[in-house]
């Protein structure tokens, strides 16, 4: 068995651009491709066709392009079918680096947080005692203070009550990809609307593992909090509202295949870095494709005081338009934008695949 880390995966391989977006590099994309390309070449493609390759992630991650959904494959399967491997065996490193680097999903900006915890190591928690369950009055105080409560339940729920100051992220599988793209340790307490003591404390222990530490309790009730609706409109229901900016938060990629005329890109895992780019004196409607990642990015909006609104899921905005060309035997899927991870690079390693920090 070959543990390849972020080098290869089940039909693509890891980005080297990822220390430029998200770390500030200077590129630093070109070397690593150069780097993937000889790892690739001196190495991958020298092993026997029959050994099994485990890849640390997997369909929807943004460490590459359009990853598998099966969670592993052989040297020999990669080497007749993976996109780069006729560039490789043809020494066309040009050809292979331009591929590589075209069309990669943003990086979130977590990333470089998360580059720097890996490479010094993060803080230490010694002792850690069982999450206080609080009551409404108790989280009350602390949301008025600054605290921000990460309400877990499915996106349905938050939207017919959704409390004050709360951040939908829900408990599913990519629930600590979403909250490190979304939450930053610096900027606040957090509190869990959970369903169980049992849940919120597995919940902890998943956001340990993308630098999240500051969780201080739990509430599995929104009675007694102040909550709103947050309902959101059909696309049909757009032209009523004149006058707002509209926020696309999917992927560049996708934004540039179509889009909704006027609307601004910017992708949901970039949204607390960018705060500033955004009008508080205007109404944003918020979209994506599905409303999943749009549910989740106007409620961190709404939380950080922005008059949000969204449109509901299922969005098709736009028609169409050319992508960059590629050689005519590459087919690639796309793969939904719910995972992420923050390394790169060719090195032969093994790890979880949500990418923590802690691995």
């Amino acid at each position: 068995m070959y543990f390849t880390g972020d080098f290869v995966f089940v039909g693509d391989i890891g980005r080297p651009d990822l220390l430029d977006e998200a770390a500030g590099g200077q590129d630093t994309r070109f070397v690593g491709a150069r780097q993937m390309f000889a790892s690739l070449r001196d190495q991958f493609l020298t092993l026997p066709d029959g050994v099994q390759v485990w890849p640390a992630h997997g369909s929807g991650s943004a460490c590459g392009k359009a990853l598998g959904a099966v969670p592993s494959t052989t040297v020999g399967h990669e080497r007749a079918l993976a996109w780069w491997s006729a560039y490789v065996q043809k020494g066309d490193e040009q050809g292979f680096t331009a591929e590589l680097l075209s069309g990669q999903p943003d990086a979130p900006l977590y990333y470089g947080r998360m580059k720097e915890q890996n490479k010094s190591g993060p803080a230490v928690l010694g002792e850690v005692a069982p999450l206080p369950e609080f009551s409404a009055a108790e989280v009350g105080a602390k949301l008025a203070a600054g605290t921000v409560l990460i309400d877990t339940r499915a996106k349905e729920r938050h939207q017919a009550a959704a409390p004050r100051h709360s951040v939908n992220i829900p408990a599913g599988n990519t629930f600590e990809t979403w909250s490190g793209w979304l939450l930053r340790p610096e900027d606040a307490d957090y509190v869990l609307l959970t369903e169980s003591a049992q849940q919120a404390e597995e919940l902890r222990r998943r956001l340990w593992m993308v630098g999240l530490d500051n969780v201080s309790g739990y509430v599995t009730s929104t009675d007694g909090l102040d909550t709103a609706q947050a309902q959101p409109f059909a696309a049909t229901e757009l032209p009523q509202h004149d006058g707002a900016l509209v926020l696309d938060v999917r992927k560049k990629t996708e934004y540039d295949e179509g889009h909704i005329p006027g609307a601004k890109q910017l992708h949901a895992g970039r949204l607390p870095w960018k705060l500033a780019e955004l009008p508080r004196d205007q109404e944003i409607v918020v979209h994506c494709q599905g409303g999943a990642r749009s549910a989740a990015a106007a409620s961190f909006l709404r939380s950080q005081g922005f008059n949000v609104t969204e449109i509901a899921g299922a969005t098709k905005p736009g028609r169409r338009r050319s992508l960059p060309s590629r050689p005519p035997e590459v087919k690639r899927p796309r793969t939904p934008d719910t995972d992420a991870d923050g390394r790169s690079g060719a090195v032969l390693l093994s790890g979880p695949r949500h990418c923590p920090i802690r691995g």
